[in-house]
């Protein structure tokens, strides 16, 4: 597939793939500014975080972590590792927000995995523990090998994990997310991923 194309030779489904992946590629550009836009509006509402306890909408927290787990591509098992930010904003009758964003790689340093995830979490506290599970929605972006294509993908994710209250100010986490990448080539792609990170808590 490293052959050159030439006008004369080429088809126009050929002629329409170069602005498909351009397009695809814009689009994926653009994923980084909506997480930030969604992240930024946890963040204000941390502002009830000053207000007096009784009055308080919810608990904010902002952290990353470690990741590893596996995918497939073209049938073959793949182990992941790289790194992840999330922000969650938990409201006083068990359900909140979350924002993820997660980038991993396999062996070969040409690919990786990128996701942007919003969606709603349930979740229980249980003296320093707060278990919880989630269901996300976003976009994935996968780099093939060498280079030849960057695309996006509509993803959604089913997930759960605890967060544990290490101090006042400091959650621990234990993650792990399920991810279905819709119209990936050749088959649907599900990547499995733990995350382990810390997280600031904002506390009024």
């Amino acid at each position: 597939m490293n052959g050159s194309r030439t006008p004369e030779t080429s088809s126009p489904r050929q002629d329409r793939l170069p602005r498909e992946i351009r397009r695809q590629h814009a689009a994926s550009r653009r994923m980084p500014v909506l997480a930030l836009l969604l992240a930024c509006c946890l963040s204000a509402m941390a502002r009830a975080q000053s207000a007096p306890t009784a009055s308080r909408a919810g608990d904010l927290q902002l952290g990353g972590g470690f990741t590893f787990g596996s995918s497939g591509y073209n049938f073959n098992k793949i182990s992941l590792t790289g790194g992840a930010l999330y922000a969650s904003f938990d409201r006083k009758n068990h359900w909140g927000y979350e924002v993820d964003f997660h980038q991993v790689r396999p062996s070969d340093p040409t690919i990786y995995e990128r996701t942007y995830e919003f969606g709603p979490r349930f979740y229980l506290n249980r003296g320093r523990f707060s278990p919880y599970a989630k269901v996300l929605f976003g976009r994935g972006v996968y780099n093939f090998s060498n280079n030849v294509a960057n695309l996006a993908y509509n993803i959604y994710t089913f997930g759960g994990g605890t967060d544990f209250a290490f101090t006042p100010t400091l959650n621990l986490r234990v993650d792990y997310e399920f991810q279905n990448w819709s119209g990936f080539p050749i088959a649907t792609l599900h990547p499995g991923l733990f995350t382990i990170g810390a997280a600031y808590h904002f506390r009024k």
